[in-house]
């Protein structure tokens, strides 16, 4: 039976097609997660509120939108799936949680399924109905969204290409362009 291409299993995944912060060492992170973030997912976005001693996902707090991209190391390449991976509060000691943010430049490249809203693992997303040329901004909870316009201000993503992730769920390539 054919997998249903308009909807997205597991959590959201980012192939790093070309991220210049991971190149330039533009990674964040030493701050936990704002009280009331309990997972943040590869792809979702947040800000680095240093002055706040947190990383919040809120469209209010200060600073530029980084990309959440918790790396993952399995050794064994036949457990390698980004789509089974996500960082919880339960995951760390300490009850608070600590994620890796990356900060995204113009031209930045990157292939994600990552839309909407938080998922479990066993939950079905639909993703939205995109096509080459559409614009993407953030959303209030950190995801990328659909833009009917593109915005004068602000982060924006265009997708490149309507494509798959490496293990064949449907995600898009974008670049970022503002």
């Amino acid at each position: 039976m054919a997998r249903d291409l308009t909807k997205r299993y597991g959590y959201g995944q980012v192939e790093p097609n070309h991220l210049s912060g991971i190149v330039t060492g533009q990674i964040y992170a030493q701050l936990p997660a704002a009280d009331g973030i309990t997972q943040l997912e590869n792809g979702q976005f947040a800000k680095y509120d240093y002055a706040h001693g947190n990383v919040n996902t809120a469209a209010d707090t200060d600073g530029e939108y980084m990309l959440v991209y918790n790396e993952e190391k399995l050794y064994d390449e036949r457990y390698q799936s980004h789509k089974d991976f996500v960082y919880k509060v339960g995951d760390f000691t300490d009850g608070k949680l600590y994620p890796r943010l990356i900060k995204t430049n113009v031209g930045d490249i990157m292939t994600t399924n990552t839309f909407a809203e938080a998922s479990s693992n066993d939950q079905q997303i639909t993703m939205p109905e995109l096509a080459a040329g559409n614009y993407l901004t953030v959303n209030a909870n950190g995801f990328l969204a659909k833009a009917e316009t593109k915005p004068n201000a602000g982060m924006v993503w265009q997708v490149v290409k309507v494509y798959t992730m490496p293990d064949g769920t449907p995600g898009v390539k974008v670049q970022r362009i503002q």
